[in-house]
């Protein structure tokens, strides 16, 4: 059992590593996946579920907090809606205040940098005293009002030695204010122990103002890598037209009851699933396939809440209700596959655990090689102020927050995309290993081919014979069988006409074909027998097409040809794939004659054919062995078994319930230009990632050792910490960025 929780107080990588630590230890617990991209967390139970309280009370003096479900409102993924909105509230008015007044110091800053650096620059025409007095005044409210979640950082390492990037950042700012505040107010100090008369209060707001405008701009963008589950939610119907006591009641869409009649009128939205009663109508279901062409619906049609009715009143029962509608489950499948962790997410975990012990044992290190090797080269003066640069430097560039999103927020952007096409993701390694696959087999029947048969020649034997008059009399007799080859003749007849005529002495010959008379005229459809002797007959049959033979009065006057027909878009599908370094394999339980001549149509090179259901699983095991990934697409039954086997399963929603349960990737409609689009999007979040990930890293990698002054002894060079904090600040921002990028990745 598990449950997906909202988390708060939650900011960077080090912070999902110090909750999975801390409820990993309570009793009942099997597994905690954090997710600081979805500030969720999936709870894993042994066998009861622990009590909600349990986990607040273990979390709460860390700082962060649990929303259940409940008070989430059945979606932990989405709210609270209006938590979200105060936090950005809250972070601009932050920023707001601190901004103009960190812009501010930071000129005086950088004047006087160029005061001492050039002489024909003059000095900063404020007395360093009062500068001292006015930076002290506003660093204190900057620090303890805007910089708070940063002391509370540091109570918390000091209390629980847990420490996260405000742990860092605070230790830092802390340091540089006290250090400074001792200095202005005790003078006296300054002169015993004989260090520079400068101060840090500058540092200290203008670190804050740059860290709070980073957090600010990445609350903001991480909304909007959620608006993929917000959209979802926002396609529900607000009320329902329901049949009550025999009078039409608008009620919430939360009181609508499985059972209910309900009316629904033209341009209306579907309220909750059902099945309907009467009327006829065209539905727009583009929501749920991302096909714009509206479908048909009659009497005994299922329809999908929040579909919309485009033409026609119609009434019918609602099914389904509440968390167990179509669309509920997307919004919970997508938001679980949100919150899930991609293999390739294991390298920042890992790195994110031991990283914030050592960035504090770097910064104490640079701080001590200061004090005790730069005394004695540079002097007291000049080594205390690189000494207090580098400490504060490298606590504040070496934030871990862009590594701990670099690949969450990639994952959201990419599987919201995916369901705005249609595209169910199960979860992130899903889409990791799709990014990966080499191999993609596709079933034949109702994936590669429509899965119903269609009339593909009509061939008159006798060629003084009019042809409309002959598919009137077959169509009006076949009109009367419900064979399914019947009722595919009469749909090719109803294409030429829609007059058929009265049958009488209509008889179905089980296994043979029917027979009837039709204006006299005795007209049979049967199979082909030994005394048809027509060189077409095998010709068509060799294509894995069935031949039926049809005779007036007797006299056999013309040959139809069924068969299952390639969809439409499977040959640009195949096509494309091919492009992308996919090798494609058709896998059928026909016999090889049949299948070759679809796969031709389709543009498959190789089939596996005369498979038996339980075989298809063992065919993918032969595919895997080659050491590439393979993925199954498919949408029936027996094809469970393979979707399950192979490393990614595709379902095809047309198919069944089991098919789709089996899959990693769910099709919401039978295209199968949605598998090319699948692989593009998953091949497009994994390379985002990719991105993401090397440019945490290299903030990192190259900002901590100049932070710390390793550049100082050939180049002269010490990073002042107000650009590392500008620097940590970017490198969140430019993650999430860049992972936005993925919304207008064409595919």
């Amino acid at each position: 059992m598990n449950t997906t929780y909202k988390v708060t107080g939650m900011h960077c990588a080090s912070c999902a590593a110090i909750i999975t630590k801390r409820i990993k230890t309570l009793p009942g617990i099997e597994d905690v996946v954090v997710n600081p991209g979805t500030e969720t967390a999936q709870v894993t139970y042994t066998n009861d579920s622990v009590p909600h309280a349990h986990l607040e009370e273990a979390l709460a003096p860390l700082g962060y907090h649990f929303i259940d479900a409940d008070q989430a409102g059945g979606h932990a993924h989405t709210v609270p809606v209006r938590d979200a909105e105060t936090a950005l509230d809250d972070a601009r008015i932050k920023t707001a205040f601190v901004l103009p007044l960190a812009l501010f110091f930071f000129i005086v800053m950088m004047w006087d940098i160029a005061a001492r650096a050039f002489l024909s620059v003059p000095n900063v025409p404020i007395p360093m005293t009062l500068l001292n007095v006015l930076a002290l005044l506003t660093a204190t409210p900057v620090l303890f009002w805007v910089g708070r979640p940063f002391i509370d950082g540091v109570v918390r390492f000091v209390r629980y030695r847990v420490a996260n990037m405000d742990t860092l950042i605070g230790i830092g700012t802390l340091t540089a204010y006290l250090y400074s505040t001792i200095l202005t107010l005790l003078p006296q100090v300054r002169t015993i122990v004989a260090v520079p008369e400068y101060t840090y209060f500058d540092v200290v707001i203008v670190v804050i103002g740059f860290v709070t405008l980073g957090k600010y701009l990445e609350t903001r963008s991480k909304q909007k890598t959620g608006e993929a589950i917000q959209a979802l939610i926002g396609l529900q119907a607000k009320t329902a037209l329901v049949v009550r006591e025999g009078k039409e009641v608008e009620v919430p869409i939360s009181e609508v009851l499985v059972g209910d009649t309900i009316i629904v009128k033209p341009g209306a939205k579907i309220p909750v699933d059902g099945v309907i009663l009467s009327g006829t109508t065209s539905i727009d279901e583009s929501m749920l396939t991302g096909e714009s062409m509206p479908v048909d619906k009659t009497v005994g049609d299922t329809l999908i809440g929040a579909t919309i009715n485009k033409q026609g009143s119609i009434t019918y029962r609602a099914r389904v209700v509440g968390s167990d509608t179509v669309l509920s489950q997307i919004i919970r499948m997508v938001g679980d596959a949100q919150a899930s962790r991609a293999p390739i997410q294991a390298l920042a975990d890992k790195i994110s655990a031991v990283f914030v012990p050592i960035v504090l044992i770097i910064a104490l290190a640079a701080l001590g090689a200061w004090l005790f090797v730069g005394i004695p080269l540079l002097g007291t003066s000049v080594a205390v102020s690189y000494a207090l640069m580098s400490f504060v430097g490298v606590l504040v560039i070496a934030c871990p927050c862009a590594l701990g999103l670099a690949t969450p927020t990639a994952i959201i952007v990419g599987v919201g995309k995916a369901a705005s096409k249609g595209i169910l993701v199960k979860d992130a390694e899903q889409l990791e290993r799709l990014s990966q696959v080499r191999t993609i087999v596709f079933d034949k029947t109702g994936t590669v081919t429509k899965g119903v048969p269609e009339v593909t020649d009509v061939l008159l034997l006798d060629t003084t014979l009019d042809e409309a008059r002959v598919l009137m009399l077959v169509g009006s007799v076949e009109d009367r069988s419900e064979h399914p080859l019947a009722q595919a003749i009469v749909r090719r007849v109803r294409d030429h006409t829609t007059h058929l005529n009265p049958v009488s002495d209509f008889e179905a010959l089980p296994g043979a074909g029917v027979l009837g008379t039709v204006e006299g005229v005795a007209v049979m459809v049967r199979k082909p027998t030994a005394t048809d002797t027509d060189e077409r007959i095998p010709a068509l049959q060799a294509q894995g097409k069935t031949v039926v033979v049809v005779t007036l009065d007797g006299v056999a006057v013309a040959l139809f040809a069924l068969s299952d027909t390639v969809k439409e878009e499977a040959l640009a599908a195949v096509r494309l794939l091919k492009a992308h370094d996919i090798q494609v394999v058709m896998l059928t339980g026909d016999n090889a004659r049949a299948a070759q001549y679809i796969a031709g149509q389709a543009g498959i090179d190789r089939v596996i054919a005369d498979v038996l259901p339980h075989q298809k699983a063992d065919k993918i095991k032969e595919l895997q062995q080659s050491g590439v990934l393979v993925a199954m697409v498919g949408d029936g039954v027996n094809d469970a078994p393979a979707l399950a086997t192979a490393d990614v399963g595709i379902a095809m929603a047309t198919g069944t319930d089991v098919a789709i349960e089996s899959a990693g990737i769910t099709i919401l409609h039978g295209d199968l230009m949605h598998v090319v689009r699948s692989v593009r999007i998953a091949r497009a979040t994994m390379r985002t990632v990719k991105q993401n990930l090397f440019w945490a890293f290299i903030y990192n990698v190259v900002g901590i050792p100049v932070a710390a002054g390793l550049l100082y002894p050939a180049f002269g060079i010490i990073l002042n910490p107000v650009f590392a904090g500008a620097a940590m600040a970017l490198s969140s921002v430019s993650v999430v960025t860049n992972s936005l990028r993925l919304k207008t990745t064409k595919i």
